[in-house]
């Protein structure tokens, strides 16, 4: 199997995936939805809330917040030496304190240490009038998406096939070769020196319209069953990098985990 980076940003990647077969691909994707481990707040200790959401509400929109992921630090509390009990090493406390009149923002939430800030501050949680109130301590923990929708790092991952475009030049007339360019969605069909070539040929999204207005066997519109185009996005918590090896090295452990339990 071969692996290209078309595309890595902090919170995007695009691969080429080479070699392989769709069963791999697919679990690749499916570990990072389901298995992939994450931070969010699963506890809140409401002290006063005088705002117009209940206390369950708020709860649930801080829960979706994300926060900062360092794998490296954290374990699941389930797994951690403390017993499950609350400690550093499995647990970061955040604190939220604000009167009105205003708006109660993500970036309000004061992690215990920096390093386990908000993603993004300016996410709104509640607006305050004059004289409410919000005062409440969270605590967060290591999830995974399979359990709640906040403990999903990544989100649209996604894959196709690598298109594969065949053209019949001599099957082609020039009214031909102009409903071609007008029906293709992707507009990667062009007219050029009286031939029809495609521009970029990854841009495809294989719906076949083109071979249905054109002559039989003029164009051929396929998939190559062995390779990929794979993309997806996180939510900041942790970047698109740590996303995917971290993702592999969750699907190697599972591959092996099969091979123990076959001998």
């Amino acid at each position: 199997m071969k692996v290209e980076v078309v595309k890595l940003k902090e919170d995007y990647a695009k691969l080429k995936i080479y070699d392989t077969a769709p069963y791999f691909v697919n679990a690749l994707r499916r570990v990072m939805l389901a298995d992939l481990p994450k931070l969010a707040i699963e506890d809140v200790i409401v002290y006063d809330n005088t705002s117009p959401l209940f206390d369950e509400i708020i709860a649930h929109r801080l829960g979706m917040v994300p926060l900062k992921t360092d794998l490296g630090v954290l374990v699941p509390r389930d797994e951690c030496s403390c017993g499950g009990k609350g400690c550093a090493n499995c647990t970061v406390r955040y604190t939220l304190s604000k009167e009105g009149p205003g708006v109660v923002y993500s970036g309000d939430l004061q992690p215990e240490n920096e390093r386990w800030g908000v993603v993004d501050p300016k996410i709104p949680i509640v607006e305050l009038s004059e004289g409410q109130r919000l005062i409440l301590e969270v605590e967060a923990v290591l999830g995974r998406g399979r359990d709640h929708a906040k403990w999903q790092a990544v989100q649209a991952p996604g894959y196709k096939y690598y298109p594969v475009i065949e053209i019949d030049q001599s099957k082609l007339d020039e009214e031909s070769r102009k409903r071609c360019v007008e029906v293709c969605p992707k507009k990667i069909l062009v007219e050029k020196e009286g031939r029809l070539v495609v521009t970029d040929v990854e841009k495809c999204s294989l719906c076949k319209s083109c071979e249905e207005v054109c002559e039989p066997g003029a164009i051929t519109v396929k998939g190559d069953e062995t390779r990929f185009i794979f993309s997806f996005e996180t939510d900041g918590s942790l970047s698109a990098k740590e996303a995917l090896v971290e993702s592999t090295k969750i699907l190697e452990e599972k591959y092996k985990e099969m091979e123990k339990l076959l001998k």
